[in-house]
């Protein structure tokens, strides 16, 4: 084999080798923060496992094809917005509450955030309009007097 012939088999192989390894590789597991609003798991374990249960009725079971990073700040201001900045690198954020979805929405502009409910989302920032609502956040709206109805029903 002339040296020229071999130099271009070599390149030819070197270049395909990564192509065939990364092709190999298993595809990573969509990560979703959760940012709550209490200071642990024990303390949300109600609505943690409502949301465990969703993502599995959608075929997303944690560990198997989805990883669920949850936080909880305590209800401190301060420690919300630290913790929406832990979770720059995830793939979706969960804010269950509005001060969630205000520190999430200040770390990043460009992961999708869904907002769990709030009274107003325009008027408290979270979107330009009901529909569609621009930007990177969206949730639901639940007008106030629900809102109340249902602390009152939880209560």
């Amino acid at each position: 084999m002339r040296r020229r012939e071999f130099l271009t088999l070599l390149g030819g192989t070197a270049a395909a080798w990564p192509l065939s390894s990364r092709a190999q590789q298993r595809k990573a597991m969509p990560r979703v923060g959760v940012l709550w609003h209490a200071a642990n798991a024990r303390e949300e374990a109600e609505y943690l496992g409502a949301l465990t249960k969703a993502f599995h009725e959608l075929g997303y079971v944690e560990g198997k094809n989805i990883e669920l990073d949850h936080r909880f700040p305590a209800e401190q201001p301060e420690r919300f917005r630290t913790l929406a900045q832990e979770l720059v690198e995830v793939d979706m954020i969960v804010a269950v509450t509005g001060l969630g979805a205000k520190a999430a929405k200040q770390a990043t502009g460009t992961i999708p955030i869904v907002l769990v409910a709030d009274p107003d989302p325009v008027d408290n920032g979270f979107a330009e309009s009901l529909a569609p609502p621009g930007g990177n956040v969206t949730g639901l709206s639940v007008p106030p007097s629900l809102l109340a109805t249902a602390d009152e029903v939880i209560e």
